[in-house]
């Protein structure tokens, strides 16, 4: 707001009210503010621009308004769009909205032509167009960069397959798995994320222009064609749905909202591998902070935004549930809400993933770290107890046997890797004859693990390449 209070003036300036006709007295500047919407749509006026450009085509086309006048109004366009992006021309301060700014620079330039623009359509179906079209080009953006981290957990997979460490329940010590492994996991959570960005895209590929405030138009518009120049696979079947539908925003959010909490997941396990307890990552002096008290300290400040980041993503997504949640058809002016939530949400989940790759491009593993973290862990137990199970014994009760011989190795401040034979023998007799150091290597424990989608490490290389074939057909 200016410095001046706004309530004591009924005036407000550079204010190109297009829809005044009906009104006696001038708007309340208050209420201008508390209407205008430029202060953050104005981000829309490439799209406004090309969906106005198509719609006036048409009208063109159809004989609704003179060709002459819809040429000129197309040529005002483009001049419009190659002044705004120069910075040589920009949108007036005191419009309502984009659609309104760009429509009375257009008037200013080609005169009162320029009024032919708006025949059979509304800002109604107007925004719901140039929001669709910027959602679709975000998805895009939002896809390409997710592929570009998927790349690099292959590279990072690839080069790091004989590396083992103990895989986690409960943030507790459980089974050997290969770093590979973990690294694929996330891999896997974003090919789910591209595909819910996919599945968005397409319930965003469909165009409302044409459907006017709510009921159509009497005019003979040729919706397909407007489709088809603005490349939309699909034309909405109803009108009032049309206008009223914020569904392609709620579930692109609700998509970035669950990528974000993959990359939060993520970002969490290197929090916690880059503390001293873990050890197991070094980040790259580039992508840590140091403390302005502290100067030992090197802070993983990355990996804890973005998972802070995460959070401010759910918000977005709750902020337009609950906006759109009781409003009757069709448009409400509540639905202006709807761009600051889907704006933010896009411009978080874009740099966290562009932020986060370069994190990934700075992380060294300790693989040595790794490896001795394992030891009197405990983590080859179930190998212990498929043994038996191999040699004849039901699952449960060779659980038992396993059970009390780590809790023998407790007491005398053991690890499993200290058992002789005749400490297992004495456990069971059908451990006779077995090699402790086969049984309880942790190379071996990780590598039996074959079963598809196993830890083991001909599985790892079959679940890579079937990474780099899915990352292959998705690029």
């Amino acid at each position: 707001m200016s410095g001046t209070d706004p309530s004591q003036t009924s005036k407000t300036a550079n204010d190109p009210k297009l829809w005044a006709g009906r009104f006696s007295q001038e708007t309340d500047a208050l209420v201008h503010e508390f209407n205008a919407s430029l202060r953050f749509d104005r981000r829309l006026w490439r799209h406004d621009i090309v969906g106005s450009i198509a719609h006036v085509k048409m009208l063109g086309a159809r004989g609704i308004i003179p060709a002459t006048d819809s040429q000129t109004i197309v040529d005002g366009l483009e001049s419009l769009a190659i002044d705004l992006d120069a910075g040589t021309v920009d949108l007036p301060a005191g419009a309502e909205d984009v659609h309104m700014a760009v429509e009375s620079l257009l008037k200013e330039r080609i005169g009162a032509v320029a009024g032919r623009l708006h025949t059979a359509r509304s800002r109604n179906d107007q925004v719901a167009t140039d929001i669709r079209l910027w959602t679709k080009q975000a998805l895009l953006e939002i896809r390409a960069k997710a592929l570009t981290l998927q790349g690099r957990l292959v590279d990072l997979a690839a080069g790091h397959m004989d590396v083992l460490l103990p895989g986690m329940t409960h943030l507790q010590h459980a089974q050997p798995i290969r770093l590979s492994h973990q690294l694929l996991a996330y891999f896997w959570m974003l090919t789910r994320d591209v595909d819910r960005l996919n599945d968005a895209f397409k319930r965003t590929d469909v165009l409302p222009l044409g459907a006017g405030a709510l009921a159509g138009t009497t005019f003979p518009i040729d919706r397909h064609m407007v489709a088809k120049d603005l490349g939309f696979a699909a034309v909405a079947e109803n009108s009032l749905d049309a206008v009223s539908d914020r569904d392609f925003a709620i579930e692109t959010i609700a998509a970035l909202s669950i990528m974000m909490m993959h990359m939060s997941r993520l970002c969490e396990e290197l929090i916690l591998w880059n503390s001293k307890e873990f050890g197991y990552v070094e980040m790259g002096d580039n992508v840590t902070t140091g403390s302005s008290i502290m100067p030992q300290k090197k802070n993983p400040d990355v990996a804890e935004l973005v998972r802070g980041k995460t959070g401010r993503v759910y918000g977005s997504l709750m902020s337009l549930l609950t906006t759109m949640k009781a409003l009757p058809l069709t448009y409400n002016k509540d639905m202006q809400e709807d761009k600051e939530p889907l704006f933010d949400a896009v411009d978080t989940a874009l740099v966290s993933l562009a932020t986060l790759n370069t994190l990934m491009n700075n992380v060294t593993f300790k693989s040595d770290r790794m490896l001795q973290s394992l030891q009197g862990d405990f983590s080859t137990a179930t190998d212990l107890a498929d043994y038996l199970v191999r040699q004849g014994l039901p699952f449960r009760d060779a659980h038992e046997v396993v059970g009390k011989l780590v809790a023998s190795c407790i007491a005398k401040g053991h690890g499993l890797e200290e058992l002789t034979s005749g400490d297992l023998e004495n456990a069971s007799e059908l451990f006779a004859g077995a090699d402790p150091a086969d049984l309880l290597a942790p190379q071996g424990s990780a590598d039996g693990r074959t079963s598809y989608g196993g830890t083991g490490k001909s599985a790892v290389e079959r679940q890579l390449a079937n990474a780099r074939d899915w990352l292959s057909k998705s690029s």
